[in-house]
């Protein structure tokens, strides 16, 4: 096999970014089927691709010769796609947030152990060329050992309606925040052990969400097993934009990745209009060059058979904080990562 075959499980926004690189920027890669339960959205997609569409997974697993899957759908589906894919043979790319509960995630991981098949998840933050940048920086020893981390993300718009509710989602914490959580361990380096969340919903109301578990804002504070301590921060709807940045203190420097600015670009006009500098608009846009790596990195691990850069432990752990955090703003305390019921 020198071209890897690929389905792709969700036509959504998601699904579209990663057929776009997968078709435009993955040599290794071809795009075989997609599949979505609304046939109109499989079908307009697959057209574009010129591949075959399909309303299930088991339907292209029968009718279409693939050899991955690429993940693109709501959480709570993800385990039962994950597992099917495995157990037919099937490598598999799953979008965060990897799962719902450890439970699912562990079941996922073994069913592809099981099958001797490569398991990726998608932070695609790991391969965008400033966080890979910062991370070698760390390694290395550049900004000494590092003591304070603080990261954030607030992305334009509400999620669709499914990420409003904890249970189908785990909420925003989980929806827009696993790259969060994913990114400080990866760049700290050590395991997150204990967590405080505080949540708000400040703007569901005026849109429309009327999920009594729902919150727009949210602000975690974080312990680490090296010492080091840190903050998580998200607002979805943050109506200025997309926003992802990262600062870390060390013991000699400091880093910091990412800045609001979409472009090197300062327009003035006007006295009273000032200087306009445009913003990050949508998240496909701010991590591009992440994206197109992350779907590199797949191929090649699930064509040569290697271990893929992102594993299910990974992936595991993002949730495991996730879930903690909830449970900390639902009981209004900190929550060491050991008490969380899996």
């Amino acid at each position: 096999m020198t071209v890897l075959q690929v389905v792709l499980a969700g036509a959504g926004r998601a699904g579209a970014n990663h057929a776009l690189h997968l078709a435009e920027h993955v040599p290794a890669a071809s795009i075989a089927g997609v599949v979505d339960s609304d046939s109109d959205s499989a079908r307009a997609l697959a057209e574009q691709l010129g591949c075959a569409a399909h309303g299930s997974l088991e339907e292209a697993i029968e009718r279409t010769p693939f050899d991955a899957v690429v993940i693109a759908t709501p959480t709570f589906t993800h385990r039962d796609l994950a597992v099917t894919a495995a157990a037919a043979g099937k490598h598999v790319f799953c979008e965060k947030p990897m799962a719902i509960t450890e439970r699912e995630c562990d079941e996922m991981a073994e069913a592809a152990e099981r099958a001797g098949v490569v398991l990726q998840v998608g932070f695609m933050r790991r391969f965008q060329p400033e966080f890979v940048a910062a991370r070698r920086r760390i390694e290395a020893g550049e900004i000494g050992d590092p003591m304070v981390i603080k990261s954030l993300t607030r992305g334009p718009g509400l999620p669709p309606p499914w990420a409003w509710d904890l249970k189908t989602s785990n909420g925003m914490l989980a929806e827009v925040n696993s790259h969060d959580f994913d990114c400080v361990r990866w760049l700290m380096g050590c395991e997150i052990t204990r967590v405080y969340a505080e949540t708000a919903n400040l703007k569901g109301a005026q849109r429309g969400v009327d999920v009594a578990d729902f919150y727009d804002n949210a602000v975690v504070t974080l312990r680490f097993a090296s010492g080091a301590v840190g903050t998580i921060d998200g607002t979805c709807p943050a109506d200025y934009g997309y926003d992802a940045r990262v600062e870390i203190v060390g013991t000699a420097g400091l880093l910091q990745i990412g800045e609001v600015r979409g472009e090197a670009l300062l327009m003035v006009q006007d006295r009273e209009t000032g200087a306009v500098s445009p913003v990050h608009r949508t998240w496909p846009e701010r991590f591009e060059a992440g994206y197109r790596a992350q779907m590199r990195a797949f191929a090649a691990a699930a064509l040569s058979g290697g271990a893929p850069p992102v594993t299910a432990a990974d992936g595991r752990a993002a949730v495991h904080a996730v879930r903690a955090a909830n449970r900390s703003w639902q009981e209004g305390r900190p929550i060491t990562l050991d008490q969380v019921l899996v």
